[in-house]
């Protein structure tokens, strides 16, 4: 199998993850736009104390909660629907980096306690529910229901009053806007970027 799916909307599938990690090497890792170290004076602004506790949305073998944990980030709990990097990501890390948690789960229905955490950061994975085929100005039902379960996980398992959740996606706000505008919350947009554009939402509870 190539890394590189025959078509987009095969990224919305489990079948095409868990057949892309069982393919790769156990120590691959790949980073869907910006690495930290790009976006670590954003991140440690938005995320001041340290000890806060973060969970990771479809982490899969990301360099992200590593790079983090080693930026003193410690309490990281990552999630992924995928079995396969869950259990590469947790032999990789288990002894250099053995307080961050790693739980096969689906963002769409989170088995976390309500108000469990501090900070929540999606960086693609919402976006990989959006390939499937379709109008991009009129999505799929499927779309809509799956994004607006995934923020709802995500608002239940925030701290009420002061949860913050960070999404880092190249679509534009016409395009996302619609699954994060929640009433009790409050929105915040920024632009990335300059030759290619990304977006950073900011959605506080």
């Amino acid at each position: 199998m190539d890394i590189l799916p025959e078509s987009n909307d095969e990224y919305g599938t489990k079948q095409y993850w868990n057949q892309r990690y069982a393919q790769e090497s156990n120590s691959a890792s790949f980073d869907w736009f910006k690495s930290y170290s790009e976006i670590a004076d954003i991140l440690q602004n938005l995320i001041p104390d340290k000890h806060s506790k973060i969970l990771m949305l479809g982490c899969g073998n990301s360099k992200l909660s590593q790079d983090m944990y080693d930026d003193g980030y410690s309490n990281i709990v990552n999630t992924d629907y995928s079995t396969i990097v869950i259990e590469k990501m947790k032999e990789r890390h288990e002894e250099s980096r053995p307080e961050m948690e790693w739980h096969e789960m689906d963002v769409r229905d989170l088995k976390f306690d309500d108000n469990s955490f501090d900070v929540a950061i999606d960086k693609g994975t919402m976006d990989a529910m959006m390939t499937v085929k379709g109008d991009i100005w009129n999505p799929p039902q499927q779309v809509v229901d799956d994004c607006t379960k995934e923020v709802n996980e995500v608002i239940r398992t925030l701290r009420k009053g002061t949860g913050v959740f960070i999404y880092l996606t190249f679509g534009q706000p016409h395009f996302r806007k619609r699954y994060l505008t929640v009433p009790g919350t409050t929105l915040e947009t920024r632009e990335l970027g300059e030759a290619f554009h990304y977006y950073l939402y900011i959605l506080r509870t």
